[in-house]
């Protein structure tokens, strides 16, 4: 025998559905939550920012759909007495500020300091490399 009435249980199931739908919803906002900030975080925040200073050995602009501006600067750790760089090494940086292009092509060669922020992750149209320069001066 059966103590349960057979009305009794399409409304158990209906129960069992909204409540599966309601978890559902809210697991579906709680994975659009954490993957916004998944992006930010890894895209569009900046993990640091500072000064370079170095060659500008490099300047060029590259790219087959969306042509960004890339540079290299060799940065000199220890230098001999006719500033020739004994240990160095490359710092990659890509630019989207379009105003100072003709600036950074008039500096190749020149001793100069670079203010940049470094992105966790890089975007195809912002560039190849994580740090992004957004001004530069010559050194004296």
């Amino acid at each position: 025998m059966s103590t349960t009435s057979p009305k009794e249980k399409p409304s158990f199931m209906k129960g069992m559905i909204q409540k599966t739908k309601v978890v559902l919803k809210w697991l579906m906002i709680l994975i659009i939550v954490i993957g916004g900030i998944f992006i930010y975080m890894k895209y569009f925040y900046t993990y640091s920012e500072g000064y370079r200073a170095g060659l500008l050995q490099k300047f060029s602009s590259k790219g087959i759909l969306f042509k960004t501006y890339e540079g290299e600067m060799i940065l000199s750790s220890v230098s001999s007495n006719k500033d020739v760089a004994l240990a160095s090494e490359k710092f990659l940086f890509s630019m989207t500020n379009k105003s100072l292009v003709r600036q950074f092509d008039t500096l190749q060669g020149d001793m100069v300091i670079v203010h940049y922020i470094q992105k966790n992750g890089k975007i195809f149209w912002r560039g190849d490399s994580h740090y992004i320069v957004d001004s530069i001066r010559i050194k004296r």
